[in-house]
């Protein structure tokens, strides 16, 4: 199977069974196709993006002690997964040019995205809640619609969607923990794992990228478009280990830290990472 065949299965199906659907162990890539850009990926009915502001936002930690609410977060968290796999496979359209380890690299991810996605919505169904049968939304699959270069896709999702998925899913396992349930808390931790080599993916190809005049933390500021921007890469703690384990350096580290503190709602004092 090609890639490009893969990717547009991914990005083009209505059916979530088929986008779910693993690759075969061996994808060629002689025909990487034309540019393709679309608007919307392929979704089922149930699935398709919801008007803005009507999906259900993501339950506060003091309410996910109430098993429907812990199955709203798993809902959520499919959809994010899913909209990061629809992105990764538009960008393989998108970016038929890019290297070919970079598009070998980006299936392998793709997989755990396809996994993921499973996870959360068998785990949701377990605690009561079918996937789509609530409205879901777009952020993360609008924001890609402005990528217009690898390092715009380097920095919006690797870097800073996923970089922030490094303080998320440890904050989300110790929730599951304080509720008792132990199943969301592992796998939360299975998707923490991951995400460290999605990141280190991410840091590694902009590295590749990059101007050599340029800085880690120069380029990738450089290619975040705005309202997405370095203090949403970091959750409610900030996580430093992980992110070592990146490859990020410290100092590159501390920039986040710092744009973090520094961004904050007007009167209200800066948030205790640490």
């Amino acid at each position: 199977m090609e890639i490009r065949a893969f990717a547009e299965r991914v990005l083009l199906s209505e059916s979530l069974e088929e986008k779910l659907l693993p690759a075969p162990e061996v994808l060629t890539d002689e025909h990487p196709g034309d540019p393709l850009r679309i608007q919307e990926p392929g979704r089922p009915a149930n699935l398709k993006f919801a008007p803005p502001r009507t999906a259900p936002g993501m339950p506060k930690p003091s309410a996910l002690m109430e098993q429907d609410k812990r199955a709203l977060a798993h809902h959520i968290m499919a959809n994010h997964e899913l909209q990061a796999l629809e992105v990764m496979a538009y960008i393989l359209c998108a970016f038929p040019d890019a290297p070919a380890e970079f598009r070998q690299g980006m299936c392998n991810i793709m997989a755990d995205e396809q996994r993921h996605t499973r996870m959360h919505k068998e785990r949701a169904s377990v605690l009561g809640l079918e996937f789509g049968s609530l409205p879901v939304n777009c952020y993360i699959w609008k924001k890609a619609l402005s990528y217009e270069s690898l390092l715009d896709y380097l920095a919006g999702l690797p870097l800073t969607f996923e970089g922030r998925n490094l303080d998320h899913t440890l904050e989300f396992e110790q929730y599951f923990l304080d509720a008792g349930d132990q199943r969301s808390a592992a796998l939360m931790k299975v998707v923490y794992r991951d995400e460290i080599q999605h990141v280190a993916f991410g840091l590694h190809w902009l590295r590749q990228l990059k101007p050599d005049h340029l800085s880690d933390w120069e380029t990738y500021e450089q290619h975040l478009h705005w309202p997405v921007r370095a203090a949403l890469s970091v959750g409610d703690t900030f996580n430093r280990e992980g992110r070592k384990e990146t490859g990020m350096t410290d100092e590159f580290i501390e920039q986040l830290y710092q744009a973090a503190q520094t961004d904050q709602p007007p009167n209200q004092k800066p948030k205790k990472l640490d």
